[in-house]
């Protein structure tokens, strides 16, 4: 069983301009909302909340401890300050439980290509996210995509053939192409007619 990534916060009555003080001293503002979920605002811990964010992503279930409550979280929207590239605010979708949730997740490419490695051919991702549903229990941080089967020029990886885990279903058509093999074409240059008069 994996432990589930914690985020404390806590209650939130700073609003607007008011802001910069509280950002200053490495406070966050997020608001956490959700179908049967009163909206709520809330700080958290900036160096926290990058530290759990690289390890989550958009599609871990967070657990979010407030003084009173806790609530299973997922990440879904970041907004980020133009010049620093801080993350500066975030909302955060409070799930229901036992409901199935439709998620986009990011895909890894894993395994060798005997059509890179030995006619040339270069790896187009057609896809970097897949569009799954699952309950939150079953929801996975990434899914794997094997390109050892990409054996000749003309090779594809569909949807249908990715391996999804016990409880998750794919949202894309299963005929949807994730992954192909492209060839480098070779630029023919044209030269320039001689002038035989000159």
């Amino acid at each position: 069983m994996v432990r589930m990534l914690e985020l404390k916060a806590e209650k939130r009555e700073v609003f607007g301009k008011k802001l910069a003080k509280t950002r200053k001293i490495g406070k966050m503002p997020i608001v956490a909302y959700g179908p049967k979920e009163k909206t709520g605002s809330f700080f958290v811990d900036l160096k926290e909340f990058k530290k759990v964010f690289g390890k989550a992503g958009e599609s871990s279930i967070i657990s979010l401890k407030t003084t009173d409550d806790h609530k299973d979280v997922l990440i879904h929207e970041v907004n980020y300050h133009p010049v620093s590239n801080e993350p500066i605010h975030a909302d955060l979708y409070v799930i229901e439980k036992g409901k199935a949730l439709k998620i986009k997740v990011p895909l890894e490419f894993i395994g060798q290509s005997q059509a890179i490695k030995e006619l040339g051919g270069i790896l187009v991702k057609v896809l970097h996210e897949l569009e799954i549903e699952a309950l939150p229990k079953d929801l996975p941080q990434h899914l794997t995509v094997d390109i050892s089967t990409l054996s000749t020029l003309e090779s594809q990886v569909l949807v249908k053939e990715i391996k999804l885990p016990s409880g998750v279903k794919a949202v894309n058509k299963p005929e949807e192409v994730v992954a192909s093999i492209d060839t480098v074409k070779e630029e023919v240059v044209e030269e320039a007619p001689v002038d035989l008069t000159a």
